[in-house]
């Protein structure tokens, strides 16, 4: 759920900011160019990044002056690293931090770096990931691209503002053939400023320069980059680790710039050790689940009786309620198997109420479903699962009845007191399973 909007004042100016997680350290996000937090809560994957990060920290996420939230300010006198390193000093402030690590993301490096710098009495530790130092050439820089190159740039952004979202090609070219990613790209940069000041921002950038006060920083440092970033280059990192005393480089796989495209769990499994010194376990490769098989009643005959561009509509249709309910429900997709779905729950009368609310939602749209389900103990296979729970839970299904949800007695037994009520359908002898099982239907919720 997306936190609550405050603001700081620096000066006339207010400053956007929100604060979520309940870990023991307190960490100021600090994102890049124009990225906004509002919008970027509705990008699942960066949702997912925020969410991480407040599993092991209090985390204190601002929108820089001029972008987002924040007070717009004029595009004639633009802010100086300076009054925007202040800025964070007063966020911190109205957050009630006195000592914070500080999270950098591309353009937001170099803040951090001069803020680590300026007051190490308030940086428990600096974190960088796809910064930069200076964004144009230089002599002992020849790896950027020279001024002119950007303002062409720059200004190529602002006449293409409107289809900006046709750019994370470039800034995540891993993620650019999701469905809707673009989209959400260039509505929550379009959210973040106006094509004037995106470019005027991007301009402003290229006359900061931190290089000379890298070796100033005297906090634990570590910097982040992966290898074949397409928009700065990772030459930038090394640059910065030669220069930032006891700094530790971590060179990650990958081509994406933007920090919750490509594989941001490693990204952040670096982040969590080196804050807290301990490295996020890894998943148990055998979970307690109840598992729901569901399938259409006689989908061969509907299908040829519907004809084929009929039929993929009605599953398309299926689909779509059989999500809907899983997310009602809290219920995680393993997979879908043609006419079916295999999903697993970490609570039975859940699992169970979610499966009539299947079935009945499915009798809307003219379909029969019969489903099954078992509690047992599942292993984990690479985003699949199996184990002989797995198979109970399958053969059960198998057995139910048009309409029917058909649950083990294990099932049964572990949601007494729910007020669910059975109707008890006997010992069946599953295939492939030992033994015989006794079988409930569900009667009544």
């Amino acid at each position: 759920m997306q936190p609550k909007t405050r603001y700081a004042r620096n000066g006339e100016v207010s400053l956007a900011y929100q604060v979520f997680g309940e870990g023991g350290l307190d960490l100021v996000l600090v994102t890049g160019w124009v990225t906004p937090m509002d919008s970027f809560w509705e990008e699942p994957r960066h949702a997912e990044f925020n969410e991480r990060l407040a599993s092991f920290a209090r985390v204190i996420w601002m929108d820089k002056r001029g972008t987002g939230l924040s007070d717009r300010v004029s595009l004639d006198r633009l802010p100086t690293l300076e009054e925007r390193m202040d800025d964070v000093r007063a966020v911190m402030d109205a957050a009630g931090s006195e000592r914070a690590a500080l999270f950098g993301l591309s353009e937001g490096s170099p803040l951090c770096a001069l803020f680590a710098a300026t007051h190490p009495e308030r940086t428990a530790a600096f974190v960088s990931y796809g910064g930069f130092p200076r964004q144009i050439y230089d002599e002992d820089f020849e790896w950027m691209a020279d001024r002119e190159a950007l303002e062409d740039f720059a200004e190529g952004l602002r006449e293409a503002w409107e289809d900006i979202g046709g750019l994370l090609e470039l800034w995540a070219p891993s993620a650019a053939d999701e469905p809707g990613a673009k989209e959400r790209f260039g509505r929550g940069w379009q959210r973040g400023a106006s094509p004037a000041a995106a470019g005027a921002w991007l301009e402003m950038s290229m006359d900061a320069d931190v290089r000379d006060i890298l070796p100033a920083i005297r906090v634990p440092t570590l910097v982040l980059h992966r290898v074949e970033d397409m928009i700065i280059p990772s030459e930038c990192a090394r640059y910065m680790e030669r220069r930032i005393p006891g700094a530790r480089l971590v060179e990650l796989p990958g081509v994406d710039h933007l920090w919750w495209y490509g594989d941001h769990d490693a990204l952040l499994d670096e982040v969590e050790e080196f804050l807290t010194g301990a490295r996020r376990a890894p998943e148990p490769d055998r979970i307690l689940a109840t598992v729901l098989f569901t399938d259409i009643v006689g989908s061969t005959s509907r299908a040829a009786g519907l004809g084929d561009r009929k039929w993929r509509k009605l599953v398309e249709r299926h689909d779509e309620i059989v999500r809907s309910e899983l997310q009602r429900y809290r219920g995680e997709e393993i997979k879908t198997m043609g006419d079916g779905f295999l999903a697993t729950f970490d609570g039975p009368a859940r699992a169970i109420r979610c499966a009539c609310a299947i079935r009945d939602a499915i009798d809307t749209i003219g379909l029969q479903l019969r489903a099954g389900l078992h509690t047992g103990e599942c292993e984990r296979m690479d985003g699949d699962i199996g184990g002989i729970a797995v198979a109970i839970g399958a053969r059960v299904a198998a057995i139910a009845g048009s309409g029917e949800v058909l649950v083990s007695s294990t099932v049964k037994d572990l949601v007494a007191g729910s007020g669910i009520s059975f109707e008890d359908r006997g010992m069946q002898v599953l295939k492939g399973v030992p033994d015989e099982w006794r079988l409930f239907a569900v009667a009544a919720l």
